[in-house]
């Protein structure tokens, strides 16, 4: 099964089919696939995890704008100290991690009713699977774009696998590089550190110094970087053709 997802920077490949349904609320639009529908507890989690994050900004504004680390807060929801602790390891400001940290915490939430959980959020993946799956890269105008996946074995899940791009979608990045993909345990962390060297990535000459910074964050596995024809990769990172 093949699920394209056209608003994103991914499509998936697996062999198992999944109940598949997209819960938008607001800028946060996921793509979940389960073992069945669960869009309604999905909304509800989606929903709750947004109310704690815009009751945080609403008493630290600072949260929202930052574009660097804040302090540690350990009397804040386990969403926002995941954020600040992802975002204060890749020294960058905590919303870098905003949508890998709700796409983990609300793929948690449904691992209680599905034993598959993939949900992806704006190119921000929660992968937690039983089965082998080839996640397709998409990289802008790049003419690498679609041509090549990634490969994730379900002995490594639960992993976060999170995208930045200066060229594509809408995220703030201050780099030009068509894809910045970053492995790891964590998809706050994930997300955040895709910012963080994204950011570095002002022409193809950067992208050795980008794989340099991306290893040098503690819990990153793997990276992936596309600028136009230029591909480098990193760490625990197996591609295969899309």
């Amino acid at each position: 099964m093949t699920a394209h997802i056209e608003r994103t920077y991914r499509s998936f490949v697996t062999n198992r089919i999944y109940s598949r349904y997209i819960v938008k609320i607001s800028e946060t639009d996921l793509y979940v696939l389960t073992d069945s529908d669960l869009r309604e507890s999905a909304y509800r989690s989606t929903l709750g995890y947004r109310a704690q994050i815009e009751e945080y900004i609403r008493y630290h504004p600072g949260f929202k704008t930052s574009l660097t680390p804040m302090p540690a807060d350990n009397l804040a929801p386990d969403i926002i100290r995941d954020m600040l602790e992802a975002s204060t390891t890749a020294g960058v400001g905590p919303m870098a991690s905003v949508a890998g940290a709700i796409a983990e915490h609300v793929g948690k939430d449904l691992l209680a009713y599905s034993s598959d959980v993939i949900i992806e959020n704006g190119g921000d993946i929660y992968l937690n699977i039983k089965d082998d799956i080839s996640i397709g890269i998409l990289a802008g105008e790049s003419p690498l774009s679609g041509k090549i996946a990634l490969r994730v074995a379900a002995a490594e899940m639960p992993l976060g696998i999170c995208t930045s791009s200066g060229t594509v979608g809408h995220s703030l990045s201050f780099g030009v590089a068509d894809a910045v993909c970053i492995k790891s345990q964590s998809a706050a962390l994930a997300d955040a550190a895709a910012t963080s060297v994204g950011n570095l990535i002002k022409n193809r000459s950067d992208v050795k110094r980008g794989l340099e910074r991306a290893m040098s964050i503690k819990g990153v596995l793997g990276v992936l970087i596309v600028t136009g024809d230029t591909l480098a990769i990193q760490g625990s990172m197996e591609l295969r053709r899309a």
